[in-house]
C-alpha cells in the first residue's frame, strides 16, 4: 500500500485497493487537492485533473480551485482551514511546500497535542503516512499536514500541526483539522442531530450554493449535533452509491460546514468550532488539530459505515476491553434513583444474579448526602447512611453473589452544597462577579486547571482502589455556561473550551492508564457526548437516555451511521418507559436492545413472573450469540427515517458470514398487512442457513420462513413479512421479530 511521489510533478499518490488520495504541490507552492475517491493506478500522473492553465491565486482570483489548506486573504474565498492575526495586525499566509516525509505505519500523538485521541495501528504494515510541511515565508508560520492510508479501509486521517517559527506572537482563530474540495455540489449532506433523549436522528439537506453547517460550542460535542457529516448521491442508498463520511475524533467544540461557491464546486471542512477558540501561538510554540477520519465509499453509506465501525472498534479503542465480551449489567437507576440502601441494592443483584446478570452497577446517590439532585458532587466519600459497610463492603458482597460490581461517578460536575464549593468555590467555571447558570443544580469544575485534574485523580484513585470495581460509569449532564477559567490571562481566554477537553483527556488517561482492568463507560445525560474522541478511553458508551423501544430504533439507527454496536450501550427499561410513558412487550424491548451492549434499567425483585422468565431467556439468547451482536458486521436494512417509519429492520453478520442476527419491528399493527418481504444483505450466495426465530413461539413469520433457506434466495428474495388478517390481528401495536441464521 505504498505512497507515491511524482517528483517531475510534485505529485503525491495515497493508494491502496479501495481508494486514491492524489495531493499537488501547484506552480506557486501551495498544495493542492486532485481527487478522493477510487482507487487509481498508481505510477501514473494525474496533473491534468487541475484546471488548465492554473498555477496558483496570483492572476486567478476567485477560481474554484481545490487546495488543501485553504487560508484567506489570496484570492480564495471560501471557508478557510487556517485563520491566523500575525503581529502587524493582517492574517495573509501564502502556505509553501517546504517538504514531506513518507513513513511506514502511524505515528504517535504528535508533540503539542498532549492527551488528543488519535486513532493507531498496531504494525507498520498496517498504514502509510505522508507529513507534508508547508511555510509562510514572512511570518515563520509552519504548518505540518499528517495523512495517513489503513491498507485494508477506504480511510484517510488527517491532521495539522502549526508550529511558531518565526520571532513574533500570533495568533490562530480557525484551525481545521481538514478540508475536502469536490468538484460538483451534487450531494446530499447527512447529519445526526436531536437533543436530550431525542439523539442522532437522520437529517439530510440538499446542498445549495452557500454555507450549510452543524457544531456545537457548548463545550462539549452534544445532544443537538453530532461531530460527523456524510455527504451522498441523491441516488445513493444503504447498498449502492457515492458516500463521504467525515468524522473528527473530539469531544469538545467543533464545527462541520458544507460550502458550495458559485461554480457549484463543494468544500468540506471540519475541526475545533472558531465561534469560541483563539490561541495564543508564541515563537516555537505548536498547536496539534483534533485528528478528522474521511472516508470514502462506493458501496453506499453502508460501505462508509463499515470502515468506521471496523476503524473505531479495532483501532481507536484500546486497553484491556477493547476485544473481550461486554458483560451484561444491571443498574439500579431507574429502580432505585437516590432511594436505596445497601439491603435493597442486594436485593435487587441477588434478583439479577437468579436471570443471568453479570455486573451489577450501582447509580448515583453513593456519595456525600445525596438523597437528591441538589448536593454532594464533587464529594466523593460514600454515604454510610446508606452504605454503611462503604463500597468495599456492597462490592464485596455482591461478587459474593457471582456477580461483578460497577460504579457510577461524574467527576468533571460540583454541586454548589458540598465541601468541594466551600473549599474551592474557583475551581467552578464561571466570570468573577458574575451569576453562574446552574442546570441540573451544579456547576461545571474547570478541566483546563491541573489543580482540579489533579485533585480528581487522587480522590477517585482512592475510591476505585478501595474495593473491587470492575466497572466505571462516567457520566457528564450539563454542558458549559459563563466560559472563564481564572487560571488563564484575560488574553489567553479564548484557549479555555479546548484545554477544558484536554483537561478531560488528560482525567481518562490517568484514569484508565492506573486501572486497566477496570470497563468504562462514558455517559452525559446519555448521547450528549457520544463521539470518537472518548471512544479511545472508554470502548463503549450510553448511547440515550431514552431508554424506550420504539424512539431507541431512530437513535441506534442513527447512532449506527458512525458508531459499531461494540460501543452503544443499550439496555431493557421497565415499563411505563420512564421518558415516554409507552407500554412496550418485554421481548420488544430486547429485540432493540440486543443490538449493542445489552443491559437493564428495571428493579428485578417487581417482575411478575413471567416477565422474570422473559428476561432470563433474553440473557441466554444474548450471550449465546454476544460476539456476533458486538462485533459482526451491522446492516442497515428498513430505514425507520423512511416512508411512514412505522417500520424497520436491520441484521448483524458473522465475519465469514457462517451466521447472521436479523431483527424486524413494527410499530402500530394494521389490518390485513401487505405481502412484504425482507431482502437481507452481506450473507454467502453459496451457504445455505437454517432460519429460525426468537423467541420461538408459533408466530406466522417464524412458521412461514423456518427451514433451509439459500444465502442467494435471502438476499434477492428475501425473508416473508405476510401473515392472514386474522393471524396478524393478534400481534398488537410495538412488535418485533428476531430472525436466526446459522449456515
Amino acid at each position: 500500500m505504498p505512497i507515491t511521489y511524482l517528483a517531475d510533478t510534485r505529485e503525491f499518490h495515497l493508494n491502496n485497493a479501495q481508494v486514491s488520495y492524489l495531493l499537488r504541490v501547484h506552480d506557486d507552492g501551495t498544495l493542492g487537492h486532485l481527487t478522493f475517491g477510487p482507487a487509481l493506478a498508481p505510477g501514473r500522473s494525474y496533473a491534468h485533473l487541475v484546471p488548465r492553465g492554473f498555477a496558483g491565486f496570483a492572476n486567478r482570483v476567485g477560481d474554484p480551485v481545490a487546495l488543501e489548506y485553504p487560508t484567506t486573504g489570496s484570492g480564495d474565498y471560501r471557508v478557510a482551514a487556517l485563520e491566523v492575526e500575525l503581529a502587524d495586525g493582517s492574517g495573509v499566509l501564502h502556505l509553501a511546500y517546504a517538504g514531506h516525509r513518507i513513513l511506514a505505519g502511524k505515528p504517535v500523538v504528535p508533540a503539542g497535542g498532549g492527551n488528543l485521541p488519535v486513532t493507531y495501528v498496531e504494525a507498520d504494515e498496517e498504514a502509510d503516512t505522508l507529513e507534508v510541511t508547508l511555510v509562510d515565508g514572512p511570518s515563520g508560520i509552519t504548518v505540518e499536514l499528517g495523512y495517513t492510508i489503513f491498507r485494508d479501509l477506504p480511510v484517510v486521517a488527517r491532521s495539522a500541526r502549526i508550529r511558531n517559527a518565526g520571532g513574533a506572537t500570533a495568533r490562530l482563530t480557525a484551525v481545521m483539522s481538514a478540508t475536502l474540495d469536490l468538484p460538483d455540489a451534487r450531494w446530499e449532506l447527512v447529519q445526526l442531530s436531536g437533543t436530550w433523549a431525542r439523539e442522532a436522528h437522520i437529517t439530510a439537506r440538499t446542498l445549495r450554493p452557500g454555507r450549510q453547517s452543524v457544531g456545537s460550542d457548548r463545550g462539549a460535542s452534544s445532544h443537538q449535533h453530532n461531530p460527523f457529516v456524510a455527504l451522498r448521491r441523491p441516488t445513493t442508498t444503504e447498498a449502492s452509491g457515492e458516500a463521504y463520511g467525515l468524522s473528527l475524533v473530539y469531544s469538545g467544540n467543533f464545527i462541520a460546514e458544507a460550502e458550495v461557491d458559485p461554480f457549484e464546486t463543494t468544500r468540506v471542512r471540519i475541526g475545533i468550532s472558531p465561534n469560541t477558540f483563539a490561541w495564543t501561538l508564541e515563537p516555537g510554540a505548536e498547536f496539534t488539530t483534533p485528528e478528522a477520519i474521511l472516508v470514502y465509499s462506493d458501496t453506499g453509506l453502508g460501505g462508509m459505515s463499515d470502515a468506521l465501525h471496523r476503524l473505531y472498534r479495532d483501532r481507536l479503542a484500546r486497553g484491556t476491553w477493547r476485544d473481550r465480551p461486554r458483560p451484561v449489567l444491571i443498574n439500579n437507576w431507574e429502580a432505585t434513583y437516590f432511594a436505596f440502601d445497601e439491603v435493597k441494592l442486594l436485593e435487587i443483584a441477588t434478583s439479577a444474579r437468579d436471570l443471568g446478570v453479570e455486573l451489577f452497577v450501582l447509580d448515583d446517590g453513593w456519595f456525600g448526602a445525596r438523597d437528591d439532585d441538589t448536593t454532594s458532587l464533587g464529594d466523593w466519600s460514600v454515604d454510610q447512611r446508606k452504605l454503611p459497610n462503604g463500597i468495599s463492603g456492597i462490592a464485596s458482597k455482591v461478587e459474593a453473589l457471582g456477580l461483578r460490581f460497577g460504579l457510577w461517578i461524574e467527576p468533571e460536575m460540583v454541586s454548589q452544597r458540598s465541601r468541594l464549593f466551600e473549599a474551592h468555590p474557583d475551581w467552578a467555571v464561571g466570570v468573577p462577579g458574575r451569576p453562574r447558570t446552574e442546570s441540573r443544580q451544579q456547576l461545571v469544575l474547570d478541566m483546563s486547571r491541573p489543580e482540579v485534574v489533579d485533585h480528581l485523580f487522587g480522590v477517585l484513585s482512592e475510591v476505585l482502589a478501595s474495593a473491587s470495581i470492575s466497572y466505571v460509569k462516567w457520566d457528564m449532564n450539563r454542558t458549559l455556561t459563563e466560559p472563564f477559567s481564572v487560571g488563564l490571562p484575560p488574553d489567553r481566554q479564548g484557549e479555555f473550551f479546548h484545554r477544558h477537553i484536554l483537561g478531560v483527556y488528560d482525567l481518562y488517561a490517568r484514569l484508565t492508564t492506573a486501572f486497566p482492568e477496570i470497563l468504562f463507560e462514558s455517559c452525559a445525560g446519555g448521547g450528549g457526548r457520544f463521539d470518537p474522541g472518548l471512544l479511545a478511553f472508554a470502548p463503549q458508551a450510553w448511547t440515550s437516555d431514552d431508554t424506550d423501544a420504539i424512539e431507541r430504533l431512530r437513535i441506534q439507527w442513527g447512532t449506527s451511521m458512525a458508531y459499531p454496536l461494540s460501543s452503544m450501550g443499550a439496555h431493557v427499561a421497565a415499563v411505563p418507559n420512564h421518558q415516554t410513558g409507552r407500554i412496550t412487550p418485554i421481548d420488544t424491548r430486547a429485540a432493540v436492545a440486543f443490538f449493542g451492549v445489552f443491559g437493564y434499567e428495571l428493579d428485578p425483585t417487581t417482575l411478575a413472573p413471567s416477565d422474570r422468565a422473559a428476561i432470563a431467556a433474553q440473557i441466554a439468547f444474548y450471550t449465546a450469540h454476544r460476539e456476533l451482536l458486538q462485533r459482526g458486521r451491522f446492516v442497515r436494512l428498513v430505514s425507520p427515517f423512511e416512508g411512514d417509519g412505522n417500520r424497520a429492520a436491520w441484521m448483524v453478520v458473522a465475519p465469514d458470514a457462517s451466521s447472521a442476527v436479523v431483527g424486524f419491528y413494527q410499530a402500530l399493527n394494521h389490518p390485513i398487512p401487505p405481502a412484504d418481504r425482507l431482502r437481507l444483505r452481506g450473507l454467502d450466495p453459496e451457504r445455505v442457513y437454517q432460519v429460525s426465530g426468537w423467541p420461538a413461539t408459533g408466530d406466522p413469520l417464524f412458521v412461514e420462513n423456518a427451514g433451509a433457506r439459500g444465502g442467494d434466495e435471502l438476499m434477492a428474495v428475501g425473508l416473508s413479512l405476510a401473515a392472514h388478517g386474522h393471524e396478524a390481528g393478534s400481534w398488537g401495536d410495538f412488535r418485533a421479530w428476531v430472525f436466526v441464521l446459522e449456515s
